[in-house]
């Protein structure tokens, strides 16, 4: 592949992976199991309980033989997953892909409306999910297809005596789970014992098929299943693993600081990399509890820290953050929404490590572009396409642009989706007549092959025919001392057309507007000044932490503390 990126590579990493030699996520754990038998897979950072890989793959085969000879369930049916990050999710997973299933993960904090259109919409003929959610489930069970359910308990994977007097803390002292009833569920632990009593026969899975139905958030429409074959996630998980191992130490202990919640395809994607280099994925259930979460960075010698731009910011207003020992830290990467100069600035002065930020969506597995793990400063950019990854920037008729020029970015790679799950023509608007996947995000590329992303072609902002891209002013804004967030939306305008809207969560009380006014004024020009400023308590996010800008646009009433410019 000739591309200009390729000579900005790092030092030992390959222009391509070896798509050929890619198999299938069966075959990938049992590589990993066969490897590092009796290292620690996954740590529960709540309870401290450990699952070496032999534990993983003796409990892994359980679900499978339970799914396979006790339901019957043919390979290739869609199973839901719908956990936070807990030991059982790695288990299940595991177990039904080498079952051949497909997994379809939900998100536990889904309403009873979003629920049911997942599992109607995927045709999910089982889900697992822990029972602190199962009253969601079972208001919606009887207008799905689903036919088995297994309920898990926060407590399952503890061991026994440790298990009674979390469940009594739960059960009886907290009162923590809202009651349920689904009388055709099946535990966990009955799954797990019934599992251990039949037998399991590998089926034959290929690595075209599918692993993963992951929707797409839904921020901008109705959710859609991306279809993710084993081949897509493989191929995307050895393109990461190319892209970090010059700067993994040899003998280093492999741990990674998994925070955003497994079901999420960018946590998925890390995790997985992790677990085929026989590293250990320390799971964070709660990363919104940030005193929780600095004690866990302060036990544990973290190699490896993905996260999203505000849990960083977090973590760098925390009172105790200063008292962590950063120095095994090689990969702090950010995904998910842009990562802004102000936070990775900090985040590189307190741990000695860049904050490298990278880009991908779950259509593409999800990783596309990410930074040199060794750029001595934050550049502003997505960084560099992974090895057998074709990025071209395009106009709206289709037709690739030069560097320099911002046009829509489009990818083609072996982590590209399949397609949307019974969704053909929205898959055909996606696809270029070429083979490239539409994104929908502008970037504009320089002469050595660094990407940037301009913004959503959604989000941009029309301000008297000219564009406004919100990443810009929120980038400017976050550099003001008094600010603790920021997201910039655009609003229907008489005069302009349309007219830039500035939500801020403050960091100093004592800040007012004509003070963030008058910082805009000295950074940008006067059509990207922000019109109106709302001072909230928090922003809409999304699950994994990203601002929702959607949500933003869509409030009809401003905060009693706007201000008209």
């Amino acid at each position: 592949m000739q591309a200009p990126w390729i000579s900005s590579y790092p030092p030992g990493v390959p222009a391509q992976i070896d798509e050929h030699a890619l198999g299938t996520l069966a075959d990938y754990l049992e590589d990993a199991v066969n490897l590092y038998a009796d290292r620690d897979a996954f740590i529960s950072g709540a309870t401290g309980v450990k699952l070496s890989f032999t534990e993983l793959d003796t409990l892994s085969l359980q679900v499978a033989a339970y799914f396979q000879s006790v339901l019957h369930l043919a390979p290739g049916s869609r199973v839901a997953l719908m956990m936070p990050n807990v030991l059982q999710y790695p288990v299940c997973l595991f177990g039904l892909l080498r079952a051949g299933y497909v997994v379809v993960n939900v998100n536990p904090m889904y309403t009873g409306r979003e629920l049911e259109y997942q599992l109607r919409d995927s045709g999910a003929l089982s889900i697992i999910a822990v029972d602190l959610f199962a009253h969601t489930l079972a208001k919606i069970i009887d207008k799905t297809p689903v036919q088995h359910v297994v309920i898990s308990g926060l407590a399952d994977m503890m061991p026994w005596h440790k298990r009674h007097v979390a469940n009594f803390m739960i059960y009886q002292v907290k009162n923590a789970v809202p009651a349920y009833d689904l009388p055709m569920a099946t535990s966990f632990r009955y799954m797990l014992q019934r599992g251990s009593q039949v037998q399991f026969r590998k089926p034959d899975i290929q690595p075209d098929d599918l692993a993963f139905l992951q929707y797409t958030g839904g921020t901008t429409g109705v959710a859609k299943g991306a279809m993710l074959s084993h081949r897509n996630i493989l191929a995307n998980v050895q393109q990461t693993k190319v892209w970090s191992a010059p700067f993994i130490e040899a003998g280093q202990d492999l741990i990674s600081m998994t925070a955003i919640p497994l079901y999420h395809v960018f946590a998925l994607g890390s995790c997985l990399a992790f677990t085929g280099m026989g590293g250990t994925n320390v799971l964070v259930s709660d990363p919104r509890d940030v005193d929780a979460f600095v004690k866990l960075l302060m036990r544990y010698r973290v190699v490896s820290l993905p996260a999203v731009n505000t849990l960083f910011n977090s973590l760098l207003n925390h009172p105790d953050i200063g008292k962590v020992d950063f120095s095994s830290l090689r990969l702090s990467v950010g995904g998910g929404a842009a990562i802004q100069r102000s936070v990775a600035e900090r985040w590189q002065a307190l741990t000695k490590a860049p904050l490298i930020e990278g880009y991908g969506l779950t259509e593409c597995a999800p990783t596309v572009t990410v930074n040199p793990f060794d750029i001595s400063q934050f550049n502003g950019s997505i960084g560099l396409p992974l090895p057998s990854t074709e990025v071209s920037i395009r106009d709206a008729h289709g037709r690739a642009l030069p560097a320099g020029e911002p046009g829509e970015l489009c990818v083609r790679g072996p982590q590209v989706m399949q397609g949307y799950w019974g969704r053909p023509a929205e898959t055909q608007a996606a696809m270029t007549d070429d083979g490239f996947l539409r994104t929908g995000d502008v970037a504009v590329m320089d002469d050595k092959g660094f990407f940037k992303i301009v913004d959503r072609l959604k989000d941009m902002i029309l301000v008297s025919g000219f564009n406004v891209y919100p990443n810009e002013i929120e980038n400017v804004v976050m550099l003001h001392p008094g600010v603790l967030e920021a997201a910039a939306v655009g609003r229907q305008s008489e005069i302009t057309g349309e007219e830039v809207h500035l939500h801020v969560v403050k960091k100093s009380p004592a800040l007012t507007e004509e003070m963030l006014v008058r910082h805009c004024r000295e950074h940008l020009t006067g059509y990207k000044v922000p019109r109106r400023v709302v001072f909230d308590t928090q922003l809409p996010k999304s699950n994994v932490g990203k601002v929702l800008r959607r949500e933003l646009r869509e409030v009809k009433n401003l905060a009693m503390e706007e201000s008209v410019v």
